[in-house]
This record gives C-alpha cells, structure tokens and sequence, in this order.
C-alpha cells in the first residue's frame, strides 16, 4: 500500500470514528449545476444566479472562481479576473455567492480550472498573471518551442514540475481558509490537449525531461508508456497534495473533480487517472461530464462509473448537458437513466436555463418553456427509469 491511499484511509477511519466526515454532504440527492464566470457581472448578477438556482430547486452550485490563472475572488496570489476587467470591481463575487447560497440554503462549491493559465491570443495585461510572471512552469516542445495560444482555447501549467504543484495547493489553500465554501471543486486538473494532435508531445523542456529520467532512466520516446504513466502520475499527486492540504486545514470541505466520460488509467490522453483518485479516495466525488445525445452511449458510460464508484466512499455526480441544441426529450431520458447508477447530478449549464451576462439577449417563448419544463423536472418531476 503506498503513503498516500494509507494516509488517506487513516483519515477517512479516523473520521468515521469521530463523526466526522465530508462525505456526509452527499447523504441526500444532489441537484447540482455548473454557474460560469461569464455568467456574472455584477454583484447582483450573483445575487440573481444564486437566487434563480435556488427557485429552480437545486441545492449545490458549482460557481467558477478561477478560469485562467486570475481570480474571481479577493486574492492575495493572482490577479483580478479580466472578465471583471482586471481590477477590484468593488464586491468579492466568491463571498456574495457564499453569503447568498448560504441564506438560501444551498451549498455552494468554489469551482476552479486547475491548469489552464491563460486563454486566447492575446497576452495578458498584467505581469503578475502566471503567462507573463512564469514562463518556465509552461509546456515547451523538444525544440524548445513555447505551447502556442489560441482563440477561445488555454495555454496550460505543467503540473510535472513540483514549484506548479505547490503553487497551485496554495491557490486552493487560500480558497479552503478564506471563504465558507461547502466545497472545491477541480476541472481541468489534467494535461490540457484537446487541440493538440500529439498528446506525448509536452513537456518536453529540459527539468522535466531530467525529472522523468531520475524517476525512470529513461527518455519519453525510449518508453511512451511510461512517460504517459509518469505524467498522470504528476496529476494525481497534485491531487492528493490538495486533498492533504484539506485534511491538514481541517476543514469541512468536500473535494470533487470533474472528470472524463468513462473511467480513466494513466494511458488515457489527458493523463488523468480519475479510476485511481476513486480507488485511493482522493476526492469525495467525481463528476463525469457525459455530454452526449447519444442515449445508448450516455447508459455505457453511466453504468461504466456506476461500476467504478459502487462499494466506494466517492460520490458518483453525472454531469449532463443541457444546451439548447439538446432535445429536451434527451435530457430527461439521460435524467432517467442516471438514476439508475446514480442519485446524484449536475446541469451545465446556468446560462442554458437562465438570461446572464452571458446570455443577456432574452429568452424566447420556446427557450422560456424549455426552461419550466427542465425546472420542474429538477422540483420533482424526474421520469421513472424504464426497466
């Protein structure tokens, strides 16, 4: 057994003894949804979001409180948020989410992308923001060539470097310390490829090459197996760092991750092991984005976590998408079918179901009526699973 799942398992044990556990948040149904940082504003924008997501029967929200390396929240480590025009905008949008969840009811979970560090084209203002300030914790190719940007895409950290990984406990330290959130929430905690043709091409600059060849003897190309391995790995110690650094904190704070579709090993293309955090109990739930109108895949993959989570003390929340080129009759189908695996879920997103600043053009009869009827499934109405 290694350090990690037996200090992990001397926790959870320790907590059942006393009573104490994180995991308790997920003793009644979750009814979660996803609300972006583009969807607010304005103080009263959170207020609004909050608000609508309560009426609307949910009782987790998933606020995003970091998309890039710049914070949506009062930070003594990053810089303001650019959506907010990269300035204090005079309110704190993580403690007005908090304060207002919390009068309502709601739980509420600081969501966080975890290595994406900038996105565009464009560089950022500010030199303090991580693409600017540090360089060196970014991908390079075997030419010494920087990860390019792109448009509407991110540039990413490379979490095989140990000075990334506690830097990036630190970001989720002052998080967990500072505000009364319920819960952390992880996305992007993997290597961040999808436009990249070539997954085993990063990084490849001269510290984590050196690195990989302490741990292995080897080069990547001499085992690309191994390299994948080793880069997951890096992820999945980044992940156990800040599970230990909630434990350590001693806070009530549940630690979740969205993940892939179907279970995860370490050959998976964005090295991330999600089957192994499951296994070792490194986060309290998984949220698996299984955003497809295909009905006969979405039950494969439902069932594949089911089976992955079942006898677990990891929570299994399905991620469904419910964008308005999804057929309704589809998203309550794919509700009915997550029952079986599951009684927990999380809608993606806020926008596809309320006017925000992101979507700030109105609601049309037809999305207004997409709206009650997703609503009042989310109030009660979930079909019956057909046998």
């Amino acid at each position: 057994m290694n350090a990690r799942l037996f200090a992990r398992l001397a926790s959870l044990a320790f907590a059942s003894l006393t009573g104490c556990s994180t995991s308790s948040m997920f003793d009644e149904p979750v009814r979660a949804i996803w609300v972006t940082r583009f969807d607010t504003k304005t103080a009263a924008d959170v207020q609004g979001a909050i608000r609508d997501c309560s009426d609307a029967g949910f009782n987790h929200v998933l606020f995003q409180a970091r998309g890039h390396g710049v914070a949506h929240y009062r930070s003594a480590i990053e810089p303001w948020a650019d959506e907010l025009g990269g300035a204090d905008p005079g309110y704190d949008p993580l403690d007005v989410a908090c304060r207002e969840a919390h009068e309502l009811g709601l739980k509420l979970h600081a969501w966080i992308n975890v290595m994406p560090s900038w996105r565009g084209t464009t560089p950022p203002k500010d030199e303090r923001q991580l693409y600017a300030a540090h360089p060196d914790w970014h991908w390079f190719d075997a030419s010494g060539a920087r990860q390019p940007q792109r448009p509407s895409f991110y540039v990413s950290l490379n979490p095989c470097l140990p000075e990334v990984r506690a830097y990036l406990v630190e970001v989720c330290r002052e998080l967990v310390v500072n505000y009364p959130i319920d819960g952390l929430h992880l996305d992007y905690v993997r290597f961040v490829d999808d436009l990249d043709p070539d997954p085993d091409a990063y990084p490849r600059d001269a510290a984590t090459l050196a690195l990989f060849r302490a741990a292995t003897g080897k080069a990547p190309d001499d085992d690309l197996a191994a390299w994948r391995a080793w880069k997951a790995e890096q992820v999945t110690t980044l992940v156990g760092d800040i599970r230990a650094m909630i434990d350590d904190e001693g806070r009530d704070v549940v630690l979740t991750a969205a993940v892939g579709s179907s279970p995860e090993g370490p050959q998976d293309k964005h090295q991330r092991d999600s089957r192994r955090w499951v296994e070792e109990g490194l986060v309290d739930a998984v949220f698996p984005m299984n955003y497809t109108a295909d009905i006969t895949q979405f039950r494969t993959r439902a069932s594949a976590w089911g089976r992955a989570t079942r006898d677990m003390n990891v929570a299994f929340v399905q991620g469904i998408q419910i964008d308005p080129q999804r057929a309704l009759d589809v998203v309550e189908t794919q509700l009915a079918l997550s029952r079986r695996e599951t009684p927990h879920y999380c809608l993606f997103a806020y926008a596809h179901l309320f006017p925000s600043a992101a979507n700030a053009s109105g609601a049309t009869d037809l999305q207004r009526e997409r709206t009650r009827r997703i609503v009042r499934l989310v109030r009660g109405g979930m079909p019956q699973p057909s046998p």
